[in-house]
């Protein structure tokens, strides 16, 4: 069983375990998490350690090759594949570069034949080769499903905690045909010729702050203390505070898209990543709902007196134009080859 135990320097995170077989226990917990900060620890998940370890070790193989193999596999228009180095600019304002991250998206694998194929985020995904890096997409697509059945078992809880069935969320159209998107992290260290210490003074960044855009997100860390929030964004000056990794646990957090179901009760809060010179790695695992499915304020969450905050929207128009805010356009790829052709 994993502790939750953070550090004395931390934030203090309430702990959902799945075995608890008290469910209003949970719920409580959980409801309180989600109208505190949005973020909590599940543990006991059923995900063993050992094949935990087995997917970090096989993100590190990846991240390890040379910069020329990894860009042959440069994500695609449905956001497949490796974001390099500053690819991704998630807080602009206060940010001097891009985020000081590399990463890899792994979504819901869609035969190019199928007719599904032609829905945003749905599709083939990119693969290494299997002579470079073999049982990679074994082992990768066994964990898009392992996460995926976790993120259903927490939505049950969240459903639950918003005084509604507690099957809401397994709908077809919501997490019956998720939107679930894997993407492997890494925050290369100082001594590398690429790496950074953050420095929030100066606009270096990990991971700028923003808040996440689906419904919720399931982070794995390695040992390594890098992810902040923030659990007051209008608070001058802000107040940030580390969240302890959980050894063979996950960090959850509530995204956008929740916040706009719920009706502000349950909070998406903003966090960043800070480095101190160390390599990181971590693991985040978004899951959204179906692209058809219309987000708009539960029935739950509304009265004459608290009317809803935010119009209908469908959750593929929502996430393409998040996806468009914040990450380089695909186009100066072409640019940036183009110009080493040249030379």
């Amino acid at each position: 069983m994993a502790s939750c135990a953070p550090a004395s320097h931390t934030t203090s995170l309430d702990c959902i375990s799945l075995s608890e077989p008290d469910i209003n226990k949970s719920v409580t917990l959980l409801k309180q998490a989600c109208l505190d900060s949005g973020f909590f620890y599940v543990i006991d998940h059923g995900i063993s350690q050992e094949f935990m370890d087995e997917v970090f070790a096989q993100s590190k193989k990846f991240f390890d090759l040379p910069i020329d193999d990894k860009m042959k596999l440069l994500r695609n228009e449905k956001h497949r594949g490796y974001t390099p180095i500053l690819d991704e600019t998630l807080d602009p304002d206060h940010q001097i570069n891009g985020d000081y991250k590399e990463g890899y998206y792994i979504g819901v694998e869609v035969h190019e034949d199928d007719p599904q194929a032609e829905k945003p985020f749905y599709g083939p995904n990119l693969w290494p080769s299997a002579d470079i890096l073999p049982r990679w997409r074994e082992t990768m697509e066994r964990y898009h499903k392992e996460a995926l059945r976790v993120a259903r078992a927490v939505a049950r809880i969240i459903a639950l905690a918003l005084d509604l069935d507690a099957g809401f969320f397994d709908k077809p159209e919501m997490l019956g045909e998720a939107i679930a998107t894997l993407r492997l992290l890494h925050y290369e260290g100082a001594n590398q010729f690429t790496g950074k210490v953050s420095n929030p003074d100066k606009g270096v960044f990990g991971a700028g702050a923003h808040s996440d855009y689906g419904l919720i997100t399931l982070l794995a860390t390695d040992d390594v203390a890098g992810l902040q929030i923030c659990k007051d964004r209008d608070a001058k000056p802000q107040v940030w505070e580390y969240v302890a990794p959980v050894k063979g646990g996950f960090i959850v957090n509530l995204g956008d898209m929740l916040e706009r179901w719920s009706n502000c009760i349950f909070r998406s809060t903003i966090h960043r990543v800070v480095l101190d010179g160390r390599e990181r790695y971590s693991i985040a695992y978004f899951v959204e709902p179906s692209h058809e499915c219309l987000v708009e304020c539960l029935p739950t969450c509304k009265s004459e007196t608290n009317p809803p905050k935010f119009p209908a929207v469908t959750c593929s128009a929502y996430l393409l134009q998040r996806y468009k805010d914040t990450h380089a356009d695909l186009s100066t790829y072409d640019l940036v080859n183009s110009s080493k052709a040249v030379a």
